[in-house]
């Protein structure tokens, strides 16, 4: 689908002082400034809708930007009572398209970013584009700016089963995305540990840490997906199986039947272990709670998981392996888990919905379903540069989390070495590396917890952002990139501070 949407933003800027040019961040594709500089205040800088413009005040995302940018520009002049008499600060948008609901992986996000005199002028393809170009440092000088994105995918994941994060922690890192220009929120929402997700279907937060106080509900779901959609950011769920189901089991007794008891001696030991793909009883539970996936998060794509499968339940539970006989699979455990993963992706395609499923899938000979994604996540550079080689070549596409695992202990400027990541330096056509969509940056919090997880974005996540965004050619210098990404965390410090401390009370 061709969606092309004209913005045109009318637009007078604050004046800023060199360090903030400096904390222009991602880089864009190109930018050429002179000296002619030009200055605002406060009382001059309005937004408002062009007459051509298929979108007027109603239109959600941007009305909210324009909110949003405004005491942010000028912090100083801000407050509450004042931003609700905002009525003619003045924005033009002319639009050749209705305004869209949802992010979806289909929407350009290009912007041309021109000022000269007493106005700026952004040209998108896209509202979202509209959000991007606004993420521009907002110039003095005479400018032009053409931008757009070097992947589609630019994703962090946060991980709230191993710590419990409350909405506050998540809509924090959401906003760090923004600026960022990250735009797929992948919400490993549930794990071994716990099972916060509280499901309508089954009227049951599973194995969470604490019935009451650490689930999510299903509005405050809805609330992470507003908050992210008014970001341009899509949320993209993980429900990770037939591995890392430990909580499930946990939760209620009927529903223990689809995990795996573990056997010692002839008996159940009372522990659980992956799903039990042997029973009927699995898909029914999968397919129900899969299509209530579909049903509240509106992104087309689901994340089935597939990982780091331990085969020691399975094989001390005489059933399954009973059925690994009657199914020819031997004492083949890869096949086993082939079969259960087959059947999981056919669901989801059946619900209209894309799978992506981690790398162990593609490395055990599945049957694919067309359009699956498949998620690198492990390997030094030599070992995911070989797979990089192998799922491209077999034509699937995929995106690139094994160099960007941003929790890991380090210390030092360890930015750097998230910033020198070559995500398409792998042997393959040009054709192949196309199918490469876009990285992750994984933020598994094993070792975080709610005082660190927005911290190891900054800097280690605004690396991996300008790697996903801008032109690798002219982002090779480590040197040349520091003054910038070092103006630019401080600016995103205050910006985040500043919505916190002031917006909220």
């Amino acid at each position: 689908v061709n969606f092309k949407i004209k913005i045109l933003l009318l637009l007078l800027l604050v004046s800023f002082d060199i360090q903030t040019v400096r904390g222009l961040w991602p880089l864009p594709q190109s930018i050429s400034r002179t000296p002619e500089r030009f200055s605002l205040q406060p009382d001059a800088f309005y937004f408002t809708y062009g007459q051509l413009s298929a979108a007027q005040y109603g239109c959600s995302v941007l009305d909210e930007a324009f909110k949003r940018y405004f005491p942010l520009i000028f912090p100083d002049y801000f407050h509450k009572r004042k931003l609700m008499k905002l009525e003619g600060r003045r924005f033009l948008i002319t639009f050749s398209y209705s305004s869209i609901k949802y992010v979806t992986h289909y929407f350009y996000v290009s912007d041309n970013l021109s000022v000269s005199g007493s106005r700026a002028t952004l040209n998108a393809e896209s509202v979202w584009g509209a959000l991007r170009g606004n993420n521009q440092i907002y110039y003095v000088n005479k400018t032009d700016i053409q931008d757009f994105p070097r992947f589609p995918f630019r994703g962090i994941l946060l991980d709230t089963s191993r710590h419990y994060l409350p909405l506050q922690s998540i809509f924090k890192t959401l906003d760090g995305m923004a600026y960022s220009k990250f735009n797929v929120f992948h919400w490993h929402i549930v794990d071994d540990p716990s099972f916060p997700y509280q499901s309508r279907t089954f009227q049951t937060c599973l194995g969470a840490y604490h019935p009451m106080t650490h689930v999510y509900t299903q509005d405050d779901v809805q609330k992470v997906i507003s908050y992210a959609r008014l970001r341009g950011i899509r949320v993209l769920p993980e429900f990770d199986s037939p591995g890392h189901t430990a909580s499930w089991g946990k939760g209620t007794v009927n529903l223990s039947l689809s995990v795996d008891p573990c056997y010692r001696g002839g008996s159940p030991s009372g522990t659980f272990g992956p799903v039990n793909p042997s029973l009927s009883s699995t898909y029914d539970f999968m397919s129900k709670m899969l299509k209530e996936v579909s049903q509240v998060f509106p992104d087309s794509y689901i994340h089935l998981g597939g990982d780091e499968v331990n085969f020691s339940c399975w094989y001390s539970n005489p059933d399954v392996r009973a059925f690994m006989e009657k199914m020819g699979f031997g004492s083949d455990f890869t096949k086993l888990e082939a079969f259960y993963m087959e059947m999981i992706m056919n669901i989801t395609t059946a619900l209209n919905r894309t799978a992506i499923v981690w790398q162990d899938v593609f490395d055990y000979h599945e049957k694919i379903p067309q359009g699956t994604v498949l998620h690198i996540w492990k390997g030094v550079p030599f070992s995911y540069q070989k797979e990089l080689a192998q799922i491209t070549k077999a034509g699937k596409k995929v995106i690139l989390a094994a160099p960007w695992y941003i929790n890991h202990i380090s210390y030092g400027q360890d930015w750097r070495n998230y910033y020198t990541v070559q995500p398409l330096n792998f042997t393959g056509t040009e054709e192949q590396k196309k199918l490469v969509i876009g990285v992750s940056a994984e933020q598994v919090v094993i070792i975080g917890q709610l005082t660190n997880c927005c911290l190891l974005l900054r800097p280690r996540g605004c690396a991996a952002a300008e790697r996903l965004w801008s032109d690798e050619k002219q982002t090779t210098s480590v040197a040349k990139a520091y003054p910038r990404l070092n103006a630019f965390r401080c600016m995103l410090l205050r910006c985040i501070l500043y919505i916190y401390v002031h917006v909220s009370l």
